[in-house]
C-alpha cells in the first residue's frame, strides 16, 4: 500500500481514531506520510497530547473544540474523515425507543459529522482542494429491527446528507465520499463473539459464525479486519482517487446482495 499511496504532506482529521478501524486509519495515514489529528472522549497512553483532542463530539461545544485544535496546530486540513459512530440503543424494535435514544443516536452518529463539516470545509472550499470521507454503515441498508433502527437511520441520514454535500462543494473542489463497513473484527466485536460463545457453548470462531449468520452471512467467510477500512479509506483520500466523489464504497465481505 505504501508504493502505491501517499499521503504526504497532508493534513488530516480523523474522528474517533483511538481503537477500532479509527486506530488503524491514523496509524496508516502517519506511515504514509499525513500529519493527523485525531480526537475521542479519553485519550490512550498510545497517543502524544500533540496529536490527540480530548472532545465529547455529540456536543456542539466539542465538535468547536476540536476545529479550533485542527486550525492551531495543524493550520487547516486538508482529509476530514469521520469515523465515529456506534449504539447504545436497548433491543426491543421500535416501541423501545424514546426521543431520548433517537436524540442519543442522532448525536453519535449524524451531527458530529455535520457540525465539524461546517467548521472545516469552507476553509477547504477556499483553498480548492480537500477530501470529506464520513463513514456509514450497510446496516443503513439492512438493518436490524430489534436492535439497530436508530443507528441505522441515523446512518442512512448520514449517508443522504453526504451525497448532498458533495454536490454542493465537489465543482469547488472538495471531494466527498462514503465508506460503508460490515461488520468489523474490532476489539468490541471480539468480545461480543466471544460472550455469543461462552452462550451457546462453542469457541470463538462459532461465536463469530453466530454474528455472520444473523446478517444473513459474509461470503467471503470472515468479518473486515480495521487494517482492511484503513486501506480503502487510505486511498480514497489520496491523490490516486483524484476523481472519486459523491459515491459509496461498501466493505463487507459480500454481505448485501445485490443483483
Amino acid at each position: 500500500m505504501t508504493g502505491f499511496v501517499s499521503l504526504e504532506g497532508k493534513r488530516a482529521l480523523v474522528t474517533s481514531g483511538t481503537r477500532g478501524a479509527g486506530a488503524a486509519t491514523v496509524a496508516l495515514f502517519r506511515e504514509l506520510g499525513a500529519r493527523v489529528l485525531t480526537a475521542a472522549r479519553s485519550r490512550p497512553d498510545t497517543l502524544g497530547g500533540e496529536m490527540f483532542v480530548g472532545a465529547d463530539l455529540t456536543t456542539a461545544e466539542g465538535c468547536a473544540t476540536l476545529a479550533a485544535a485542527v486550525r492551531e496546530r495543524l493550520g487547516g486540513v486538508d482529509v476530514i474523515v469521520h469515523m465515529l459512530g456506534g449504539s447504545s440503543a436497548p433491543a426491543g424494535g421500535y416501541a423501545a425507543l424514546g426521543d431520548a435514544e433517537w436524540t442519543r443516536e442522532l448525536d453519535l452518529n449524524l451531527m458530529p459529522a455535520v457540525r465539524i463539516d461546517r467548521e472545516l470545509v469552507p476553509a477547504m472550499v477556499a483553498q480548492g482542494r480537500g477530501v470529506v470521507i464520513h463513514v456509514t454503515s450497510i446496516q443503513r441498508q439492512l438493518p436490524l429491527p430489534d436492535a439497530t433502527t436508530a443507528y441505522a437511520a441515523a446512518k442512512a441520514a448520514l449517508s443522504t446528507y453526504s451525497k448532498s454535500l458533495s454536490k454542493e462543494v465537489s465543482p469547488k473542489g472538495v471531494r466527498v465520499v462514503r465508506v460503508s463497513p460490515g461488520w468489523i473484527e474490532t476489539e468490541a466485536a471480539v468480545r461480543l463473539a466471544e460472550r455469543l460463545a461462552q452462550e451457546a457453548g462453542t469457541d470463538y470462531e462459532g461465536g463469530k459464525r453466530i454474528i455472520m449468520d444473523s446478517l444473513g452471512g459474509i461470503p467471503i467467510g470472515r468479518p473486515s479486519k480495521p487494517e482492511d477500512v484503513a486501506n480503502l479509506i487510505a486511498f480514497l483520500a489520496s491523490d490516486r482517487a483524484g476523481t472519486i466523489t459523491g459515491t459509496e464504497y461498501v466493505i463487507d465481505g459480500g454481505t448485501i446482495p445485490t443483483a
